[in-house]
């Protein structure tokens, strides 16, 4: 299942190391935040964050500010099945745009 998902995301152009960082969340099933990813995945955490925050836009992983002695976020990764209905929510709404832009032109 998670290789038919991976090949999907790169179909899209989701990075390797997004790629990486959604599959630990999802294999691990607890919020953690982006100091608790960047251990799990070895790369920078300026580089971590930047790809959790691309992955959280594009609704890959939800987040939840924690209040701890510190503030901040902890994120999750969405299941495949989420995952596979925001893509095709995003696909349908691109296609959609795109066909209203082609008919205003006459084209």
């Amino acid at each position: 299942m998670n290789d038919k998902v991976v090949a999907l995301l790169r179909s899209l152009g989701v990075k390797k190391s997004e790629i990486r960082i959604y599959l630990t969340l999802l294999e691990k099933k607890t919020p953690m935040r982006v100091t608790e990813i960047q251990r799990e995945v070895g790369l920078s955490e300026r580089s971590v964050r930047e790809h959790v925050l691309n992955l959280y836009r594009r609704g890959f992983l939800r987040r939840k500010l924690i209040e701890e002695g510190w503030l901040g976020y902890t994120y999750t990764a969405v299941s495949p099945h989420e995952l596979l209905e925001k893509i095709k929510e995003n696909l349908l709404k691109k296609i959609n745009e795109l066909e209203r832009e082609l008919q205003e032109r006459g084209e």
